[in-house]
């Protein structure tokens, strides 16, 4: 289940601030222009309208119009009072909301025409005195500070997000270099053995060929020099053997070192203590990971994510889910396409279930 953070709670809190402006009027307190049924009616239709439009995940006309629903029955409840009390500030409300909908400039046109609003349903006694100007004043400012504080913490998101791809693409480009390090490393010491046991076996097959073409002393010389060398090489076989053992790759530390400290995602790692992988199926899993942690970053809204690799007699197993809203209509981009077939070169296969959050499972078979 996913929990509640600040844009929830933030969500619940501009519900009751809304209720709360309104409650004068919803309770009889306050007389209406128009019915009061119809005044209910189009003050539903803006707090239906709005959270529809904050509950439709990407741009298009069915969002933005119903933002301008919200807008306009805002302005109606508004101007439906003789006497608009705190009333205007759902257009407040509106202002700060419009910034995670439509671009800045079209939310500074709207505190605009919200001004204007309020300045025309202010009472004909009022317009002249200085409290007209200190009102609509008054709300113009909060306006404006409501939408710039909403488009600064935007552009804050924006770039805490940005940041959080940038240390998951670093820290995967980090552990993948550590891997090719230590494989230019034995491929180093490989060629090493190689030029030191050849020369080595050469001397010995030399020194054996000479002895078997001898009798008595001369040849138990050359079978000594054989022995010694064998000796030798033996050493160095083992001392060059014991450089090029290493442990294989550490899957779980890479894998949390990739998915710690990201700003608004809580990442579990859980790798099964009988995973054992080599280096071509590490770098796939970590690639996996990589790519899986910075969708969930972008596309999934989600707060937690949980991976874990298991394995079984019929291979590896890598599955990750978050608690985001998911995608029915999923279509692959660039990232899984490349990654799906980076397991089936493999021999494995990658599959990916966007209904109920994102789920993510990849497979390569058992050696």
């Amino acid at each position: 289940m996913r929990r509640f953070g600040t844009e929830e709670w933030s969500g619940i809190a501009m519900l009751v601030v809304a209720v709360g402006v309104a409650a004068p009027v919803l309770f009889g307190a306050v007389d209406t222009e128009i019915p009061r049924v119809l005044w209910i009616a189009l003050f539903l239709l803006h707090l239906v309208a709005l959270l529809t439009s904050l509950a439709i995940e990407r741009a298009g006309p069915l969002r933005t119009g119903a933002f301008a629903v919200a807008v306009l029955a805002s302005w109606a409840v508004v101007l439906a009072l003789p006497n608009t009390g705190l009333l205007p500030v759902l257009l407040v409300l509106t202002a700060a909301v419009s910034v995670y909908l439509l671009p800045l400039k079209v939310g500074l046109v709207l505190v605009v025409l919200n001004t204007v609003v309020i300045a025309v349903g202010l009472p004909p006694t009022a317009l002249r005195s200085a409290e007209a100007v200190v009102v609509v004043g008054f709300y113009l400012l909060i306006q404006l500070a409501s939408l710039l504080s909403s488009s600064t913490l935007l552009r804050e998101q924006r770039m805490r997000r940005e940041l959080a791809e940038a240390h998951v693409e670093l820290q995967a480009a980090s552990v993948l270099l550590s891997e090719s390090a230590r494989t230019a490393e034995r491929l180093r010491i490989s060629r090493e053995l190689h030029d030191q046991i050849g020369h080595q076996l050469t001397v010995l097959t030399l020194e054996l060929e000479t002895a078997r073409h001898l009798d008595g002393e001369a040849s138990r010389t050359h079978v000594e020099r054989a022995d010694r060398v064998a000796r030798e090489l033996l050493g160095d076989v083992r001392a060059t053997v014991g450089r090029l053992r290493t442990e294989p790759p550490d899957l779980e530390q890479a894998l949390r070192r990739m998915a710690r400290d990201l700003p608004g995602l809580d990442v579990s790692v859980d790798v099964s203590p009988t995973v054992r992988v080599d280096e071509e199926e590490s770098a796939a899993f970590v690639r996996a990971t990589q790519e899986i942690v910075t969708n969930t970053i972008r596309h999934a809204g989600a707060r937690e994510l949980w991976i874990s690799v298991t394995a079984d007699a019929r291979g590896t197993v890598l599955e990750a889910r978050d608690d985001g809203h998911g995608a029915p209509d999923l279509v692959l981009g660039n990232g899984l396409r490349g990654l799906r077939e980076r397991f089936q070169a493999l021999g494995g296969d990658l599959a990916v279930d966007g209904r109920t959050g994102f789920r993510v499972t990849a497979r390569v078979p058992a050696a």
